[in-house]
């Protein structure tokens, strides 16, 4: 099966959560637990993916990605929500929630 494109994703009926991060950062390592948890909370209703920055500089600079992790979240292809830094799981989901 072929893999879709970022813009595929973010523009599907389904809101996609990104987690825009690199592998030398020390906080963007502490996203993934929490990641793991809101997968394991609202399961299909959202798609999550990560996106590494210095592998994929283009994405990251067309949506100006100054410090990692930034997190978005998309809708129809549209930023309905950003946010940099660590977020806890629960207000990552409370976000999440909004937009299903």
């Amino acid at each position: 099966m072929p893999q879709a494109s970022f813009s595929e994703l973010i523009n599907g009926e389904k809101p996609t959560f990104v987690d825009f991060s690199a592998e030398w950062c020390g906080p963007c390592k502490m996203m993934a637990p929490i990641l793991a948890q809101l997968k394991s909370e609202v399961g299909d209703m959202v798609r999550i993916i990560k996106i590494d920055v210095d592998k994929n500089p283009q994405t990251a600079s067309a949506y100006q990605i100054q410090s990692v992790p930034t997190l978005m979240l998309f809708k129809g292809g549209n930023v309905v929500w950003r946010q940099s830094g660590v977020v806890p799981t629960e207000q990552l989901k409370r976000t999440v929630l909004q937009f299903i």
